[in-house]
């Protein structure tokens, strides 16, 4: 790679972090490799959607940046959406059909962090928009409706993620590694809207 090139894809990674459209798009008209990685081997695409610039993204994807590819982390930019919950950049990521099968360090693809981490509005646009998996079991043994329930503080958010996931079709029968259900971990930990939700008969919780 010349000098001329090395500096435009490390002005590249800097516009893509701080959400400069116009100089993201005036460097990807002087040549600058939109695949570029930093020292964590994050292209551009995945930094915008981590920092949260929606349009970035759209541009680096219409310029034809791999929207699947994963950093030393294993992010990219749909499991980076997990994370932020930023539902703006979700809907550019989307745009550019990004494999929603892809896992992240904890076997786990972008419904589970979201649902873990309160993010109503990212899994709402993940069920209404995707074919996403909504029973895939991550390396630890759990679901998008496990974590909700069992990394979740109870409250109203993560109340209406399991509304959301139960309405979206998932299997509240499936059991953690140690036998126990969403609906035991519910009842442990004493969150009775979500005990009411899980006890309900399919198609009364939404």
């Amino acid at each position: 790679m010349s000098d001329g090139n090395e500096t435009h894809a490390a002005q590249l990674l800097a516009a893509a972090e701080r959400g400069d459209v116009h100089g993201v798009v005036a460097l990807i008209q002087a040549g600058a490799d939109v695949g570029v990685c930093d020292h964590r081997n994050r292209t551009a695409v995945t930094i915008a959607a981590f920092s949260g610039h929606a349009e970035v993204v759209t541009e680096l994807i219409a310029a034809g940046a791999d929207i699947n590819a994963q950093d030393d982390e294993r992010y990219n930019a749909v499991l980076s959406c997990g994370v932020t919950g930023d539902v703006e950049v979700l809907r550019a990521v989307l745009r550019g059909n990004p494999d929603l099968r892809i896992r992240n360090k904890y076997g786990g693809i972008a419904i589970i962090p979201a649902a873990e981490r309160g993010h109503v509005a990212l899994v709402r646009e993940l069920l209404d928009r995707t074919e996403i998996d909504v029973d895939h079991v991550n390396d630890l043994g759990w679901t998008a409706l496990l974590e909700a329930v069992m990394l979740g503080d109870g409250g109203a958010a993560h109340v209406e993620i399991v509304r959301l996931l139960l309405k979206g079709g998932a299997d509240r029968s499936i059991a953690d590694p140690e036998g126990r259900t969403a609906l035991d971990h519910a009842r442990e930990r004493g969150h009775v809207e979500m005990v009411a939700l899980l006890e309900a008969p399919r198609g009364v919780a939404s």
